[in-house]
């Protein structure tokens, strides 16, 4: 099977007074880009989160963004910093007392004061947190490729399609190459006898001029490799696996050979038919590029 390197996927799990929500989305990139948007307190985790991502992903730009939400009732705990308090007070009083103010200090005002007052979370279990949290980055991540390769396989047969409607293409190539030999052949004798007013004709002068335009527009070669790049890219294509760099390399050939093809032309057929045949290499190799 092949993957489509655009996919979706989420999950959510709820446990122990937790929530963990992770969405995933991913475009079309050379290399695997993981960029990953998740609360402060669950940081330590990135490495870990990468490390369980490369064995469900190996290219394309991923976007993930985790949640995370705790229903305990003892998450976090108040500090009172009393030393630091007692500071606040004795410079307030020594104020007071330089210049001549009331001193109307009060609990509720001197506990305003930073760090008079602070949060502290209690201590996390991370390796319960990260059983959690991995439990909800796998199952994002099964859904994600789950998507990838649905859209994979619609890629694969319209690719498929396309590669066969080039070998049509090719094959009537292959056909009109050698009538235009028989033509230009034609053509020439009836000039000449034409030129000369007469049925006289050098046959081995004719012959000569006619082997060198076959040489010229001559494009068996071209044929010959480009129906193997086709035939390669279908037979890679039902195989599977992450070839999508493969097959970019393969259209590259293919487009080659079709410029080849097209420079070499001498008939408006053959013309309008390497340049189809170019058009449909491009939008086969657009596709190639969401391939993984």
């Amino acid at each position: 099977m092949i993957k489509s390197m655009t996919g979706f996927g989420r999950c959510e799990v709820a446990e122990n007074n937790r929530k963990f929500t992770v969405e995933m989305k991913s475009v079309n990139h050379r290399y695997l880009d993981v960029n990953i948007k998740m609360p402060k307190k669950l940081n330590f985790f990135e490495s870990a989160i990468r490390g369980e991502l490369k064995n469900f992903i190996s290219r394309g730009k991923v976007d993930i963004f985790i949640s995370y939400e705790d229903f305990s009732e003892d998450t976090s705990s108040v500090r009172y910093n009393k030393e630091l308090a007692g500071e606040y007070l004795k410079y307030l009083r020594q104020m007071a007392e330089d210049f001549g103010l009331d001193d109307d200090i009060r609990v509720s005002t001197l506990s305003k004061y930073p760090e008079v007052f602070t949060m502290e979370e209690q201590g996390i279990d991370e390796e319960e947190l990260w059983k959690e949290l991995k439990k909800a980055v796998t199952g994002a991540a099964e859904m994600f490729v789950q998507t990838r390769i649905t859209e994979g396989e619609h890629l694969r047969d319209d690719l498929i399609e396309k590669l066969d409607a080039m070998l049509t293409l090719v094959d009537f190539v292959a056909e009109r190459s050698p009538q235009l030999v028989g033509e230009y052949r034609q053509k020439l004798e009836d000039k000449v006898r034409e030129l000369l007013a007469d049925n006289t004709v050098d046959e081995g002068r004719l012959l000569t001029e006619v082997t060198i335009f076959a040489d010229k527009i001559c494009v068996d070669e071209e044929i010959v490799r480009l129906r193997s790049h086709i035939e390669t890219t279908k037979k890679t294509l039902k195989e599977g696996g992450s070839i999508g760099r493969k097959l970019d390399f393969i259209a590259q050939e293919m487009n080659r050979e079709a410029n080849t093809i097209l420079s070499k032309a001498n008939d408006l057929e053959v013309s309008n038919c390497a340049i189809e045949l170019k058009t449909e290499i491009e939008k086969v190799r657009e596709q190639i590029q969401n391939i993984e």
